[in-house]
């Protein structure tokens, strides 16, 4: 059994990077105390700085992209490098420190416990640091996804979290932006896959956000109305 500071057998990590070079040495020392170094997989998305070499000296698996490309092709690329190393499980965090590496183990005890296909982190239970504007939007949107997917998911927009890379095997991921993680509960939800969740904290350390609202949103719109066609 593994303990809280040795890696897990069954675990990759996937960390899609943009312009992530100043937090992405410190993420991936603590990712390691959980992921061994050639099972934690890197997406640079095109990133303008040194991630890419950061990631290189690291010793990870760094998967490259000539351009940007966006959060949505970074974890399709992720996903699909992880698939190949062999092990079922894979735990997605954000580059930047706002996930917190060490709650990985609470992560793949979940999973143990329930069999679960994806957990996915619960920020809303302790949001007093959240901004109200995205918590009322996570409100929102994780009801029309839990409605989409046939799965109650209390905080969808969460990319902290945990999947079964079998199960992601059985449908195509197909959008590129923010969108994605709408997308990957909705279908794994209709593919008949089992959900869990973990309590978990956000670190909000002043980053600027990649977000745009107005563009966002309307991709997150459109994705909805594709998803009846799925």
């Amino acid at each position: 059994m593994s303990t809280p500071h040795s890696p897990f057998a069954d675990l990759a990590a996937i960390v899609p990077a943009y312009n992530a070079g100043k937090h992405l040495s410190g993420v991936i020392q603590q990712v390691e105390r959980y992921v061994p170094r050639a099972r934690i997989v890197v997406v640079d998305d095109g990133s303008q700085d040194d991630t890419r070499l950061v990631a290189e000296r690291a010793g990870v698996v760094v998967v490259a992209h000539p351009q940007n490309r966006g959060k949505g092709a970074a974890i399709r690329s992720g996903i699909a490098r992880a698939q190949e190393l062999g092990v079922p499980l894979a735990i997605l965090l954000d580059a930047d420190g706002q996930h917190s590496p060490d709650e990985i183990p609470s992560f793949v005890a979940r999973q143990k416990e329930t069999g679960a296909d994806v957990v996915v982190g619960n920020r809303l239970l302790d949001a007093a640091n959240m901004p109200w504007l995205r918590k009322a939007t996570n409100y929102v949107t994780s009801a029309v996804v839990s409605l989409l997917a046939g799965r109650r998911v209390a905080d969808s927009q969460n990319g902290y979290r945990l999947i079964r890379l079998d199960h992601f095997k059985k449908f195509p991921l197909t959008t590129s932006r923010y969108e994605i993680e709408s997308e990957m509960i909705i279908r794994a939800g209709r593919a008949g896959g089992k959900f869990a969740s973990v309590p978990i904290k956000t670190i909000y350390a002043g980053e600027a956000s990649f977000i745009n609202p107005f563009v966002d949103t309307l991709r997150f719109l459109r994705m909805v109305g594709r998803s009846f066609f799925w």
